[in-house]
């Protein structure tokens, strides 16, 4: 299992940092295409790989993905877009007793991965996007590595058991340990050069929101009685399985920027 992870992590490392330098409609592109998949690993407990509302779900998080690199306003166009749609799909396929909850589904799978996932986008369309998104990538690594190794290695009492047993305290401390050593030092050599104490508070937002994300993901995955959202990546589960902690890293970053920084 470590092997694939390594070997993941060789391959896939350099061709998302090009994809980060490049920037532009490569990058959405990207980013688009990892959600319309990762929304697909969402409903196919539901609905299957191919269901109609699940091709629906992730054409519409493809959307909002270019629709924020188009203007962010229309991320929430296509949020109402998505709602209407998916409920008039809901309605077609009507059954009383599931319709509600149908809906719901592929609507919360649309703003979980569409409207969290957004801002990877968002985020990488600033002037120094570029810098920011690669402190956030780096930084939401740092933090599942150092929790991963700390806990392997420290673990002993329990995080949380009914939603992910093999999470710890131990390993939370060494993933928020390692995450802000990573925020500090990727600001200073990205020449990022935010004020000492907005270093310190994104030191504790990016592990916590990692953990947060990671945490939320695995609760849904256990309600869906499933291990990982699919096989497609090698050691590694699934592609949401490797966005769940971005997508809230990424979400809180952006938000930290227009309401602290900016």
């Amino acid at each position: 299992m470590l092997a694939q992870r390594v070997a993941v992590a060789v391959i896939g490392v350099p061709v998302i940092f090009a994809l980060v330098l490049i920037g532009g409609n490569l990058y959405v592109a990207a980013v688009a295409g990892a959600l319309a998949v990762a929304t697909l690993e969402f409903q196919r407990p539901r609905f299957g790989w191919f269901g109609h509302m699940s091709m629906l779900a992730a054409a519409f998080v493809a959307a909002i993905a270019g629709g924020a690199h188009v203007g962010s306003n229309w991320v929430l166009w296509f949020l109402l877009g998505a709602t209407i749609v998916t409920l008039a799909a809901a309605l077609g396929r009507f059954n009383a007793d599931t319709m509600l909850s149908d809906w719901l589904w592929t609507i919360g799978g649309v703003v979980y991965v569409g409207a969290l996932g957004s801002s990877l986008v968002l985020l990488r369309d600033f002037d120094n996007g570029r810098d920011w998104v690669l402190l956030t990538l780096f930084s939401t690594y740092a933090v599942d590595t150092g929790a991963y190794f700390t806990g392997r290695a420290f673990g002993r009492h329990k995080l949380a058991p009914a939603i992910s047993p093999k999470k710890t305290v131990e390993g939370l401390a060494g993933g928020c340990a390692a995450g802000f050593a990573a925020v500090a030092l990727l600001n200073y050599f990205l020449g990022l050069r935010i004020d000492p104490w907005e270093v310190v508070a994104l030191g504790v937002v990016v592990p916590l929101a990692a953990t947060a994300g990671d945490l939320a993901e695995s609760g849904m995955k256990r309600s869906m009685h499933i291990k990982d959202a699919s096989e497609l990546v090698p050691g590694h589960g699934g592609v949401l399985d490797r966005l769940d902690s971005l997508l809230f890293t990424f979400a809180s970053v952006y938000l930290f920027t227009q309401w602290i920084i900016l």
